[in-house]
C-alpha cells in the first residue's frame, strides 16, 4: 500500500499522506521514496502549476517513527552509517520538497510534531486546520532536527520563536502559529482543503514558465547577494518574455485596456 496519494485536477497536485495507523509517519516506511519521487514527476510534468501536501486523518504528520528509532541503539549502528542514513533518506525528502519545482501550500490538518512541522515548513504557503498544532519536538526524544528543520524554522517565525520551539519541544496551536507568522491563515477543519484549493487556483490561473521561475527565483534569492539575484532576474525575464504565456497575457491585458 502506497504512503502518499498523487491527484491531479487540472494544474494542481494533491499530495496526501496516507498512513493514519502510524499518524502519517514519515520513516520506517517508503514515505522519503514516495516524496522523492512525486517531486521529481512534478518538475517533469509542464502543465502542473501548483502542489499541496496535506495528510489523512486526524494528524497532519507525526515526523519521525520513535518506534523505528530503537534500530540506532546497538553497537552494530555505528554513527557514521546512522549520518549517511539521514543523508541519503530524509534528508533527501527536505530537498525535494523545498525545491519542488511549483508553488507549494502545506494544508495541515491536524498536528504536525517534529519532522511533520519541518514539512510544512519546506512548503512556501501554510494554511492551518484549527485543530493543527506545531511542535519542533525533536528534543523531547533526545535528537537534533536531523531534517533541516535548525535552518528553515528560523526564517519563518524568527530566531526567538524559533529557539523557544526548539529548546522546550512544546506544541503551539494553530492561533499561536498565525501570530507568529508560522501559517498564514487559520480556517475551520471542515474548510481546510477548500481554501486551500481556492488558493491554489488563483495561483494556477498564472502563467507555469513564470510560476517556476519565480520560485526559484525567491529560493535562490535566500543564499545570493543582491546583485547576483538580479543578473538571474535578468535572465530569467528574458526566457519569459518568449513565452506564449507572457504573450498571451499581454495581449488579454490589451483588449481589456481597450
Amino acid at each position: 500500500m502506497s504512503f502518499l496519494r498523487y491527484e491531479q485536477h487540472d494544474g494542481i497536485v494533491t499530495l496526501t499522506m496516507d498512513e493514519p495507523d502510524t499518524r502519517n509517519a514519515l520513516t520506517g516506511n517508503t514515505a522519503i521514496e514516495e516524496f522523492v519521487d512525486a517531486a521529481q514527476r512534478i518538475a517533469r510534468d509542464e502543465s502542473v502549476r501548483v502542489a499541496i501536501v496535506t495528510g489523512n486523518g486526524p494528524v497532519f504528520c507525526s515526523g519521525g517513527n520513535v518506534k523505528d528509532m530503537k534500530r540506532f541503539f546497538g553497537e552494530e549502528s555505528a554513527p557514521s552509517a546512522i549520518m549517511q542514513e539521514y543523508r541519503r533518506g530524509i534528508q533527501q525528502l527536505s530537498l525535494a520538497i523545498y525545491n519542488l519545482e511549483v508553488p507549494s501550500i502545506a494544508a495541515i490538518n491536524g498536528p504536525a510534531i517534529g519532522a511533520g512541522c519541518d514539512l510544512a515548513c519546506m512548503c512556501d504557503i501554510r494554511i492551518a486546520s484549527e485543530r493543527a498544532t506545531f511542535a519542533e519536538s525533536f528534543i523531547k526524544v533526545g535528537i537534533v532536527p536531523g531534517d533541516g528543520g535548525a535552518w528553515l524554522l528560523p526564517r519563518i517565525v524568527g530566531r526567538s520563536r524559533a529557539a523557544e520551539m526548539s529548546f522546550t519541544g512544546e506544541a503551539i496551536n494553530a492561533e499561536e502559529a498565525l501570530a507568529s507568522g508560522l501559517v498564514s491563515r487559520v480556517v475551520p477543519n471542515s474548510e481546510l482543503l477548500h481554501h486551500s484549493n481556492q488558493l491554489a487556483q488563483r495561483i494556477a490561473a498564472n502563467s507555469g514558465p513564470a510560476l517556476r521561475m519565480t520560485k526559484r527565483l525567491m529560493r535562490e534569492g535566500e543564499h545570493m547577494t543582491f546583485r547576483s539575484l538580479l543578473e538571474m532576474s535578468a535572465s530569467y525575464q528574458a526566457l519569459a518574455h518568449k513565452t506564449m504565456q507572457h504573450r498571451d497575457a499581454v495581449d488579454k491585458f490589451l483588449v481589456r485596456r481597450r
